[in-house]
């Protein structure tokens, strides 16, 4: 690939984003905010899901399809290994989804 100026700008941002995620108080706030976002997530999911009563089984036929997918890639990797950030981030949204998703299910049971 040509060193252009798009190729070293592109180059930089990377690098820049790696150095700001290597400190691990940024890294560890990235994934409480991933999984409050999967908390929020599943909570307008069960909503929107919940008033339209139809998309019932395509919700939760398409969140467990998301959720298996991302189990898959998370935990087919060697524990030596070390999990990328962006891994990291997509369980802590799944974490989330599903607590959320748990905790709409015994608000309906109640």
């Amino acid at each position: 690939m040509q060193n252009t100026r798009l190729n070293r700008l592109v180059d930089s941002i990377g690098n820049r984003a790696s150095q700001w995620l290597s400190n691990p108080w940024r890294r560890l706030s990235l994934q409480i905010i991933g999984l409050l976002l999967g908390f929020l997530l599943g909570s307008v999911i069960s909503t929107v899901a919940g008033q339209a009563a139809n998309w019932d089984v395509v919700a939760a036929a398409t969140v467990l399809v998301a959720i298996e997918i991302v189990n898959g890639v998370v935990y087919r990797r060697n524990e030596s290994e070390e999990k990328p950030f962006a891994l990291g981030l997509m369980n802590a949204l799944k974490i989330g989804i599903t607590y959320s998703l748990f905790l709409e299910a015994f608000k309906l049971g109640s």
